[in-house]
C-alpha cells in the first residue's frame, strides 16, 4: 500500500472533483512509534477529504504549513473556513487566505469530527505506523479511497456502489 497509493492517488488527481468552497478543518492526534504526532485535515461541504498532513507538533508553523499544501493541491480558495477554537488558525488563515470567512461555533465542525472517528476506526486495527512518513502515506491512502467510494471522482460513474473501487483501480491499472 504504501508504494502504490502514492502512485494511484497521483494517476487520479486530474479526475477529482473541484472541492466545494466549505472547508472544514481541523486537528486530531495518532501514535506514531509510540510517539503522539498530530494529523490535520480538511473536509469540505460534500464530505471530500481535501488534505492531510502529520506533523510533529500543533503550532503556527504547522498549520501554515497545512493550509499551503490544502490551497495548493485542488487550486481553489475557500470562502469559509470551520475550525475549532485552536488559537493557531485566525493568524494563519488571516495571511493566506484573508478573503475566507473564519467560523468558529460550537458544533460547526461535526462533519470533520466525524471523518477522524472514521480514520481512527481504520487504523485501529493496524499494528501501528512506524514512521511519519508511512503514516502520511497510509492517511493520505485512506483520504484516497474515502474519495473514491464517495463518488468524488469521475472514475467508475456508471459502477455500481459497490463494485465501485475495484472498478476504478481497473481504469488506473489502465492509465498507469
Amino acid at each position: 500500500m504504501q508504494r502504490f497509493t502514492p502512485l494511484l492517488a497521483d494517476a487520479a488527481r486530474f479526475r477529482r472533483h473541484r472541492p466545494g468552497d466549505r472547508w472544514f478543518v481541523d486537528d486530531t492526534y495518532v501514535r506514531v512509534n509510540g510517539v503522539w504526532r498530530y494529523v490535520y485535515r480538511a473536509v469540505d461541504q460534500y464530505g471530500q477529504v481535501i488534505d492531510a498532513l502529520v506533523s510533529a507538533r500543533r503550532d503556527s508553523a504547522a498549520a501554515r504549513r497545512f493550509f499551503t499544501r490544502a490551497l495548493r493541491m485542488p487550486r481553489v480558495t475557500p470562502g469559509e473556513v470551520v475550525t475549532d477554537a485552536a488559537p493557531v488558525y485566525p493568524g494563519v488563515l488571516d495571511e493566506l487566505v484573508p478573503s475566507a470567512w473564519h467560523h468558529v461555533e460550537r458544533y460547526a465542525n461535526n462533519p470533520i469530527e466525524a471523518d477522524h472517528g472514521q480514520l481512527k476506526r481504520r487504523l485501529q486495527p493496524m499494528r501501528g505506523l512506524q514512521t511519519d512518513r508511512t503514516a502520511q502515506v497510509i492517511i493520505a491512502g485512506h483520504a484516497f479511497l474515502q474519495n473514491l467510494r464517495r463518488g468524488h471522482y469521475e472514475l467508475a460513474t456508471d459502477a455500481p456502489p459497490a463494485t465501485r473501487v475495484a472498478t476504478a483501480f481497473t481504469e488506473l491499472a489502465a492509465a498507469i
